[in-house]
């Protein structure tokens, strides 16, 4: 299966794609750690991408396009992946399911992990990570809103969205991510991987 994982920064996405990537038994992309990792290797473009993460702003399209592109290209994605990270805008949305449909694939879905924002800023000020200034954590979380807000529309009108509560222990939460991953399980034979 071809899984997104969406929601804003606090909402609990690492400790459920944690989950996820045990119960699929499909690769965990994430971009964060793609970005991180370019960062500490002095990859191209890593400036670029470390500048405006530091800032809380979107890596620009074509380089996290760039970093997932090769990333799916990669043998143990061919059967499934869960992605984390991307796509963040409809652009991005578009361009991976044009770059999955040239390789007969597509998205079979997307999940929303559902946080109000004040829980999202009662969750950061407790967990005091060092990238966590409260600034900073405000404009990603705004970015998420304005950015992320048409993609849901967008895979809403494709069928393919389930907005999870992730307010509850994180085992309560990945029940209910179960329960939405019966949605999009694939007929066995027929139609795209």
């Amino acid at each position: 299966m071809r899984i997104i994982l969406i929601g804003p920064p606090g909402a609990g996405k690492g400790t459920q794609c944690q989950k996820l990537v045990e119960h699929l038994r499909v690769p965990h992309l994430s971009t964060g750690e793609m970005l991180r990792a370019a960062v500490r290797s002095a990859a191209p473009d890593s400036l670029l991408a470390a500048q405006c993460m530091e800032q809380g702003l979107l890596v620009p399209d074509q380089i996290i396009v760039g970093m997932v592109t090769k990333r799916l290209e990669a043998q143990d994605c061919r059967k499934g992946c869960l992605l984390d990270g991307f796509p963040r805008t409809r652009l991005q949305a578009e361009t991976l399911d044009d770059l999955l449909e040239r390789r007969a694939m597509s998205v079979d879905g997307v999940i929303e992990l559902f946080v109000p924002r004040d829980e999202l800023v009662s969750r950061m000020l407790a967990r005091k990570r060092a990238d966590d200034d409260p600034t900073i954590f405000s404009k990603r979380i705004a970015s998420f809103e304005a950015q992320t807000a048409p993609l849901l529309d967008y895979y809403r009108g494709q069928g393919k969205l389930a907005s999870i509560d992730g307010l509850g222990s994180a085992d309560a939460i990945f029940e209910r991510i179960k329960q939405a991953l019966k949605r999009f399980k694939r007929p066995p034979s027929g139609g795209r991987r």
